[in-house]
C-alpha cells in the first residue's frame, strides 16, 4: 500500500491518523514499543543499521516505534519536516543549547521566559564560554541593538510566562535571519493548534509536552520540531549521544493527548477569556493579563499570529505576597500547583514558585510583581471556577 500524503488534511484529522503504520496484528490504537534493544537479521543488518546506512530500529534511546510516531504527528501539526522527542521541555531546551552552542558564541534570551530558562542559559551554558543577554519580548528596537555577529540564536516564549504578553514572531525571525542567526520559539502555552511559529519565520519550535499535549497532568516530556537539515545535523546527533530521550509509555500517552488537543484548546480558550472579562471587573485586580481582551497591550498582534488566545489568566492583586497568598490559600478545590495546561484548573504565584530562583532585580525587569497570581483555566464549568476564585477575593479582603 502506498504511504498517503497527508498535506491536504486538516490540523484536527492529522493530529488522530498521522504516525501509526499498522504492524503485522492490525492494532487500531498504536501499540508502546516497551522494548530497550532490537533483534538484528544478522551481523551484516546490525553493522548497516549502526553506521546508518540502513534506516530501522537499533536502541530505544534513539529509535523507538511509539516515540516516532509521536514525532511525526507533532511535526506535522506544527508544519515541520521533523520532531525529537526529550525526556522533559527544559531536557529540549537543554538539546537546542548543546546541539547548537559553542564557546564563543552568543544567545540573545527574551527576558519573558520561565524562570528555569533563564537559569539554564545563564548559569550553565555560561560556565562554558556562552555569553547571553535578555531583551524585553516586546520591544523590536531593543533587539535589533542587542544582536551581535556571533549571535546563534534568539530564543522567545510567546504568550510568556506568566504576563502573556505577546511576541511579533515574524518580526523576530527577520531580526534574527538579516544577522545569520536563528529563532527558536517556546510554543507552549498556545501548541500548534492555536499557533505555528514555523510558518511565521521561526527556525525550530520547543515544548513542553508535560502540559496541554498531555493535558491531565500524568507524563513529563519535550519536544523540537523544525526543518529536517538543522534537526538531522544538529538535533539528533545529541539526542543519540546525550540520552535525554523520551520513554515510549510517555510518548503514547502524548499520542492520545494529540488526538483531543484540537477540542481542548477550544475549550480552555473559552473558559479563559470569559474568567479574564469577570476577573477585570472584580474589586481588588489591577490588572488582567490576557491577550484576548482588548485592553492587553499585542491584542491585535494576537488577533493575527494566533487562532484564539489561549488558556492562561494572570492577574495582579492590590497588595503584595501577603494578599496574593491569603487568596491562594482559600481555595477549596482550586489545585494549588504550578504546572498548566490540565483539564484541572491549577492556581500558582509565581514570585515564589515558577520564577522563585530569580532574584529580586530580575522579576521586576520582567514586570512580575509580589500581587500576581497566574491560573491556567481547566474545563470544569466557569461559573464553579469564578465561585472558587470568589472565596479568595473575599480572604484577600477585597
Amino acid at each position: 500500500m502506498t504511504e498517503f500524503d497527508w498535506s491536504d488534511v486538516a490540523a484536527e484529522t492529522r493530529a488522530i491518523r498521522t504516525g501509526h503504520r499498522r504492524g503485522p496484528e492490525d492494532e487500531h490504537s498504536i501499540p508502546i514499543f516497551a522494548t530497550s534493544s532490537y533483534v538484528f537479521a544478522d551481523a551484516e543488518q546490525a553493522a548497516l543499521r549502526f553506521t546508518g546506512k540502513q534506516e530501522g530500529n537499533i536502541y530505544s534511546r534513539f529509535t523507538n516505534p511509539t516515540v516516532a510516531a509521536f514525532q511525526e504527528r507533532l511535526a506535522s501539526l506544527e508544519g515541520g519536516e521533523r520532531c525529537l522527542a526529550f525526556s522533559s521541555g527544559m531536557a529540549a531546551i537543554m538539546a537546542v543549547g548543546m546541539a547548537l552552542l559553542k564557546a564563543g558564541d552568543h544567545v540573545l534570551c527574551s527576558r519573558s521566559v520561565f524562570g528555569n530558562t533563564v537559569l539554564a542559559f545563564q548559569n550553565y551554558f555560561g560556565k562554558f564560554g556562552v555569553a547571553v543577554d535578555f531583551a524585553a519580548l516586546t520591544d523590536l528596537d531593543a533587539w535589533a541593538a542587542a544582536i551581535r555577529p556571533n549571535t546563534r540564536f534568539l530564543f522567545v516564549e510567546t504568550p510568556s510566562n506568566p504576563l502573556m504578553e505577546i511576541a511579533d514572531i515574524a518580526a523576530l525571525a527577520e531580526i534574527a535571519h538579516r544577522n545569520g542567526s536563528l529563532l527558536v520559539v517556546d510554543n507552549v502555552f498556545c501548541t500548534p493548534v492555536l499557533q505555528q511559529p514555523l510558518a511565521l519565520g521561526a527556525d525550530l519550535v520547543v515544548h513542553s509536552t508535560t502540559k496541554y499535549i498531555d493535558g491531565q497532568g500524568r507524563c513529563v516530556g519535550g519536544a523540537v520540531a523544525g526543518g529536517a537539515e538543522l534537526m538531522d545535523k544538529d538535533l539528533y546527533p545529541y539526542l543519540r549521544t546525550g540520552g535525554a530521550c523520551m520513554s515510549p509509555f510517555n510518548a503514547w500517552v502524548f499520542l492520545g493527548g494529540l488526538e483531543t488537543l484540537a477540542l481542548r484548546m477550544r475549550a480552555h480558550c473559552e473558559n479563559a477569556f470569559a474568567l479574564a472579562l469577570w476577573l477585570e471587573q472584580r474589586n481588588g485586580v489591577k490588572a488582567v493579563h490576557y491577550p484576548g481582551l482588548p485592553s492587553h497591550a499585542q491584542h491585535e498582534l494576537a488577533k493575527r499570529q494566533q487562532k484564539y488566545f489561549g488558556g492562561v489568566v494572570s492577574f495582579e492583586l492590590d497588595g503584595g505576597q501577603a494578599e496574593a497568598w491569603r487568596f491562594i490559600d482559600a481555595m477549596q478545590w482550586l489545585s494549588v500547583t504550578a504546572n498548566l495546561g490540565d483539564v484541572k484548573t491549577t492556581i500558582t504565584h509565581p514570585a515564589t514558585t515558577t520564577h522563585g530562583r530569580l532574584s529580586a532585580e530580575q522579576r521586576a525587569q520582567t514586570g512580575i510583581k509580589d500581587g500576581l497570581v497566574r491560573i491556567s483555566v481547566g474545563l470544569e464549568n466557569v461559573e464553579d471556577i469564578k465561585a472558587d476564585l470568589a472565596r479568595g477575593f473575599a480572604a484577600a479582603g477585597f
